[in-house]
């Protein structure tokens, strides 16, 4: 009986230290589970304070500026010499993109011209050349390439004159104008040169192909005149007025060469969004 009673005592012992320690270890696993586990609340916190001012970026496209020479010619002075009779003349024209306002310009032409005055008939015949800038001051749009400008040349001229008839002044009417006379006298080696403010537009109208117009005023800084014959009119200066004063215009068709391109920086804007 002694020997059956301590048998169940240690028995009951045992049992109770092998439910112990099972309770101990199923707490130590809720509690590893409870802490694998993020609160809603924790990670909607984390989100928030995450959240930043987002930065859009907008970016233009890419213009590229086309740079080369541009030749072409004088249609008024062409087409002159075909209706006409007393006129025969040429002028090619030219330019070259130096920057993107700033086109280096010029125009060589020949002309022959026979002027009938009231007292005098005259040929001129010579060639001329003209050197200079034009300012374009126009914004174009995207790829358009239009020029509105004004510039400054600096022109010279090599010609010769030929006095074909002139008319003697008579005070005395009561008999008639006197006939003119015929002369035929020629003076070569004459030169002349002057400063021309030039102010015009170009239109592109097809693929670099550009037509234009431009006024001229001039002023004559030099002048070689043969003795008792004035120069009244200069091939590229055209007719003087008053001595030294002149103007002038042209109607141009022009072919662009491209040679190469500049590509200009693209603008970028940032803008801020509250969230």
């Amino acid at each position: 009986m002694k020997h059956t009673l301590r048998f169940i005592i240690s028995s009951l012992l045992i049992l109770s230290l092998l439910s112990a320690h099972a309770q101990e270890t199923t707490t130590t696993n809720k509690d590893s589970i409870t802490q694998g586990i993020i609160p809603k609340n924790a990670a909607v916190a984390k989100k928030t304070t995450a959240v930043t001012p987002k930065t859009d970026t907008i970016i233009t496209p890419v213009k590229k500026d086309r740079y080369g020479l541009r030749l072409g010619v004088d249609l008024f002075k062409l087409s002159r010499t075909f209706y006409d009779k007393d006129y025969k003349g040429i002028e090619l024209v030219g330019d070259y993109r130096w920057d993107k306002k700033h086109f280096i310009a010029a125009e060589v032409g020949n002309e022959n011209k026979t002027t009938d005055d009231e007292r005098l008939n005259f040929t001129t015949k010579g060639s001329y050349l003209k050197v200079g800038f034009d300012y374009n001051g126009y914004e174009n749009w995207l790829d358009m390439e239009n020029i509105i400008s004004i510039g400054l040349r600096y022109g010279f001229s090599t010609f010769n004159q030929q006095l074909n008839t002139f008319k003697i002044y008579n005070p005395n009417q009561y008999f008639g104008e006197i006939p003119p006379l015929t002369s035929g006298q020629k003076y070569n080696g004459l030169t002349a040169s002057w400063i021309e403010v030039v102010a015009g537009m170009k239109a592109k109208v097809f693929n670099n192909v550009f037509v234009g117009f431009s006024l001229r005023f001039n002023r004559l800084i030099s002048n070689k005149q043969p003795s008792g014959f004035e120069n009244l009119y200069i091939p590229g200066f055209n007719r003087t007025y008053n001595g030294d004063f002149g103007v002038g215009f042209n109607y141009t068709v022009t072919y662009f060469i491209p040679m190469f391109k500049k590509v200009a920086k693209p603008t970028t804007s940032k803008k801020t969004e509250k969230k």
